[in-house]
């Protein structure tokens, strides 16, 4: 019988080994597919690449050379990096781009313009069918992240984009510039997250002249800004979203109307969206200041600004808490609204307008000399529900209706106001029911005068009910 032949363990170790040290074809393929400058520039931060970040030094050719060279990722670390003119991101030559820091940079920009402006070449809509394949591959999600931004020029802005497919914008601060961020022409998809816009001669989020869809705005502290905190100009804007912000004195040198937050479509419409569980206030020394004002496009069409909901806000300190001219399609419900030096709502020329379950206050706390008043004039089927007035002063009623139809005036508590509690003038086809007014023998506490088909029921009241001709009167219980 033949002995087999044994292969010594030792030898079989050793093949082995050579074998295990041997790099596969697969992944050598996957090691030299990416440029080896391109993978040491994306660790590297721009001091490491040429960039000076002295306070003294003009960066802006510097990063733009950067940009250009397709870096993709910037990273700014601590320092004072000077601009003389705004750093252009042409996103369909250079590339998913992105810029970054961990708060420690300063942008100064001393030149005219953005800091950073992001230029896309998105002709598309929202939906995916309709984005280009060199959007995906060279322009998605541009992002700048914990930059700081000061304008060192009048015209200086923090950051402008246009064509852009989702940017993302996140804890950037812009102060002592023109305006903070700065959209126009067409976007898509906006992300803009726990930002600080801060003290800006113009307008701290701005969108002007642009076609957008879908844009969130959260978290974020706009705040004395001078000529508004958000503002829509002639723009057609779909879907936008501004939800758990402070946004606060943001007027001053306005020469046309602004707000805290302002949705001028005098040209153009905004439709579809929110504002929620923000703090909107100051300033009380602008005379024509407001915290949320909706402006259409004139009577003739006021529905091209609505489709919107304005909920579990606190308002306060300004002219009008909440100014709607020509528009339709808004609910307001859950607002806290107090200290409106003229009116905590005013709605004018307004339709399928619902007002529920606000709290329209005078707390003693806040003693200035406020009149809260609550006005609608020539508004038309609207629902106003579950409204709590307290204590206007220096005007005819608590809630007044001018030249309005189909109002429905249900379910409010109406105390201590100083001249009465709700009044009609040329109002027609409208009712007042289970409302509980409490306002005196001296006040009245429902007066209508012109107007026709006014139905008045089930309401508990103290005050007098003074109405005209043609209204019809029932089941009003009167207590003295």
């Amino acid at each position: 019988m033949k002995s087999k032949t044994l292969v010594p363990v030792c030898v079989v170790a050793v093949v082995l080994m050579g074998l295990y040290l041997i790099p596969p074809a697969a992944s050598q393929s996957q090691t030299t597919s990416q440029p080896e400058s391109s993978r040491v520039n994306a660790s590297k931060t721009v001091l490491e690449l040429g960039v000076k970040g002295d306070g003294i030094t003009d960066d802006s050719a510097a990063i733009q050379k950067l940009v250009d060279a397709s870096v993709g990722s910037l990273r700014f670390p601590s320092g004072q990096y000077r601009f003389t003119k705004p750093v252009v991101i042409d996103l369909t030559k250079v590339g998913p781009t992105s810029i970054s820091g961990d708060g420690t940079a300063t942008i100064l920009m001393e030149g005219a313009g953005p800091a950073f402006h992001f230029i896309g070449t998105h002709n598309g809509t929202a939906s995916p069918k309709t984005v280009q394949p060199v959007v995906w591959e060279k322009e998605r999600t541009p992002m700048i992240d914990g930059i700081e931004i000061v304008g060192k020029h009048p015209e200086a802005i923090g950051v402008a984009a246009s064509k852009t497919m989702q940017i993302n914008i996140t804890r950037l601060v812009v102060r002592k510039a023109l305006h903070g961020i700065h959209l126009y022409e067409r976007n898509r998809n906006v992300s803009i997250d726990n930002c600080h816009l801060y003290e800006n001669e113009g307008v701290g989020i701005y969108l002007e002249k642009l076609n957008l869809h879908q844009i969130n705005i959260s978290d974020s502290h706009i705040s004395y800004n001078k000529q508004g905190g958000i503002v829509v100009r002639e723009s057609e804007i779909r879907n936008i979203q501004i939800g758990n912000c402070d946004i606060e004195g943001n007027m001053g040198q306005e020469t046309e109307p602004t707000a805290n937050i302002l949705f001028d479509i005098s040209k153009g419409s905004l439709r579809e969206g929110a504002i929620f569980g923000c703090t909107i206030q100051h300033t009380n020394d602008a005379p024509d200041s407001a915290n949320v004002r909706f402006i259409g496009n004139g009577p003739e069409d006021p529905r091209k600004v609505g489709n919107f909901a304005i909920a579990d806000n606190s308002m306060s300190d300004v002219a009008v808490n909440i100014h709607l001219k020509h528009a339709r399609g808004i609910t307001i419900t859950g607002n806290t609204l107090w200290q409106a030096y003229e009116h905590n709502l005013l709605v004018e020329d307004s339709s399928h307008i619902v007002l529920g379950s606000n709290l329209l206050d005078r707390n003693p706390d806040y003693r200035a000399k406020t009149k809260d008043a609550n006005v609608f004039k020539d508004c038309t089927d609207c629902t106003l529900n579950a409204l709590n007035i307290l204590a206007t002063r220096g005007v005819p009623a608590g809630l007044i209706l001018e030249n309005c139809a189909r109002m429905n005036i249900t379910n409010c508590s109406i105390r201590q106001c100083q001249n009465g509690g709700i009044l009609l003038s040329n109002v027609k086809q409208s009712r007042i029911s289970d409302c509980l007014i409490t306002e005196g023998e001296k006040n009245f506490a429902i007066r209508v005068t012109g107007g026709q088909e006014i139905q008045i029921t089930d309401n508990l009241v103290s005050g007098s009910i003074d109405v005209g001709p043609g209204t019809e009167v029932s089941n009003t219980m009167t207590v003295y």
